[in-house]
């Protein structure tokens, strides 16, 4: 009865222990937390006292652009400019196989900047390019003028249709800004001039012994030409003879049984032997004023009146007729004139 009496009190006072250890527990934790807020010295600096002594919060400061669509630049010390930047005018000579269309290309200058800059040497003529000729290339398109006797800014600029303040302003005429006086003499690079236009195909008439003869060529209709000539043989450089008065056509480098090309679109207006020399030879007519001719063939793969595309197989190199060794034998006529071909080959 005893034992029975004491066991519901025991269970109750072990009840209220556990009771008192979890509220104290609970308090501590809650005490601890809110410890560092009270420790803090430091004032929230978004926070301003009120009248009434209570703390009131300032607004978020908010921005418009985020971090996403923010611009970052990186800040540039040096500026670098290309060594390869040229403004001066470069000297080139003249070797065996050179046009004036592909010395321009070499140095990403129009032909016509080329010519006006050399007008002199070559004679107002583009086909007086001769090997060991020392050219003067512009190193940007317009005309390098040498400046003459009562010249200003104004009237170059007007006569070259330029601008003055290209001519001012290109680094490698060098003019004083504060004193643009330039002297009689002196050659200044005009960007984007323009010189008298130059007249690149000049037919020429066979006179002597120009190493030509006359072709009979046969009425036909057929393909019309492009305009525009590409080169009849893989290589693209002479062996024998240049353009002259006593050559009209190039001896184009070829071994035998290499293919030939058709230069242009048009019809076969000749193709079979000549005893005048030609041996094996292929005429097309491009009907467009233009004819080219093909002699010292081996093979002819084109009969009279065919009408063939521009890089089409005509036939094969040989050294038929009056060679001495296999090459391509290539003429272009205009009008019944004789054009050289380098002025019309790319």
């Amino acid at each position: 009865m005893g034992k029975s009496a004491k066991s519901p009190r025991l269970f109750t006072g072990i009840s209220w222990g556990v009771t008192a250890l979890v509220v104290i527990g609970l308090l501590g934790s809650t005490f601890w937390k809110l410890a560092p807020q009270r420790a803090s010295a430091t004032p929230d600096p978004t926070q301003v006292p009120t009248e009434a002594g209570t703390i009131a919060s300032l607004p978020a400061e908010t921005s418009s652009v985020t971090s996403a669509q923010a611009i970052v630049r990186q800040i540039v010390l040096k500026t670098e400019i290309s060594s390869s930047t040229n403004y001066n005018v470069i000297k080139y000579t003249v070797v065996s196989g050179d046009a004036i269309f592909s010395i321009a290309k070499g140095y990403n200058i129009t032909p016509e900047t080329l010519f006006w800059a050399n007008s002199k040497i070559l004679q107002n003529n583009p086909e007086n390019l001769r090997s060991g000729q020392a050219l003067e290339v512009p190193p940007t398109d317009g005309v390098y003028y040498q400046w003459q006797q009562g010249d200003t800014l104004e009237s170059v600029a007007s006569k070259l249709k330029a601008n003055v303040e290209d001519i001012l302003n290109w680094p490698g005429n060098n003019v004083d800004l504060a004193d643009p006086v330039i002297a009689p003499g002196t050659y200044v690079m005009v960007p984007g001039g323009k010189g008298d236009p130059v007249e690149w195909i000049r037919p020429q008439v066979a006179r002597g012994r120009s190493g030509t003869s006359s072709l009979a060529g046969a009425s036909c209709d057929g393909p019309i030409g492009t305009g525009g000539f590409i080169w009849p043989a893989n290589n693209h450089f002479t062996s024998g003879y240049d353009f002259s008065s006593t050559h009209l056509g190039i001896d184009i480098a070829a071994g035998l049984g290499d293919p030939i090309y058709a230069s242009d679109s048009g019809v076969v207006v000749t193709a079979g032997w000549n005893s005048s020399g030609y041996g094996n030879v292929i005429m097309i007519d491009h009907g467009n004023g233009y004819s080219t001719v093909y002699g010292h063939l081996s093979q002819i793969n084109v009969s009279l009146c065919q009408g063939v595309t521009q890089g089409q197989v005509i036939g094969l190199a040989g050294s038929t007729g009056n060679s001495t060794g296999t090459h391509l034998h290539f003429e272009v006529r205009l009008n019944g004139g004789y054009v050289n071909p380098w002025s019309v080959l790319p």
